[in-house]
């Protein structure tokens, strides 16, 4: 397996990119892009997955579905990405079970264009790997996670992950440690933390 090298990276402003979509919504096709999304000021989570009617990617996406208010509620725009067709995409969520409470947007890229900007692109299979990025308002990649094929991924840490994001994006000056959630402890890193973040968590 050869995949395509990360063209951004975290930190780093994401160029603009569009692709063709299945809205289950509306029950029709549309066009997604990154500058609509940051016109609008939401969020932009992309979960890139291999294929349609394959075998985790429906337990993956389902899992999604049930976190999709939330992270609506985070002011995000959710959208899973394969090298399907928009044509496969509304076929896979009008027939597959698992897929019936999907409501975000799925996207097509058949090309692999899009996968290649975040490296999931796997050019031995032309498929993408199981990859989850979210863009701040801004444009700018604030969390990049990629599995192999055969690990699925778990829908309430990605929305663990933006909860954080939100929380720092109003507070720059403020870090997250591990397991946090929202009303608790954040860290102010400075020269009074160095050596003494236990006694800053205990406090």
């Amino acid at each position: 397996m050869e995949s395509a090298n990360l063209t951004v990276s975290v930190g780093g402003n994401v160029p603009d990119f569009s692709m063709e979509t299945y809205e289950p919504t509306k029950g029709d096709f549309g066009q997604v892009s990154l500058a609509d999304i940051k016109t609008s000021g939401k969020w932009t989570i992309l979960v890139f997955y291999p294929a349609d009617f394959t075998f985790v990617c429906p337990t993956e996406l389902a899992d999604l579905a049930d976190q999709q208010d939330k992270l609506a509620a985070l002011g995000a725009h959710v959208i899973a990405v394969s090298t399907d067709t928009k044509f496969a995409h509304m076929v896979w969520r009008n027939t597959e079970g698992l897929m019936k409470n999907v409501k975000y947007t799925l996207a097509a890229d058949p090309t692999g264009t899009v996968s290649r900007l975040f490296g999931v692109y796997d050019h031995g299979s032309g498929l993408a790997l199981r990859g989850t990025f979210i863009i701040n308002p801004e444009g700018k990649l604030v969390t990049s996670e990629v599995n192999f094929y055969n690990v699925g991924r778990n829908a309430s840490e990605l929305v663990r992950k933006m909860e954080a994001n939100v929380h720092l994006l109003a507070n720059p000056n403020e870090a997250c440690p591990a397991n946090w959630k929202p009303g608790a402890k954040t860290l102010t890193p400075g020269k009074d933390l160095v050596g003494n973040v236990a006694g800053a968590m205990a406090s």
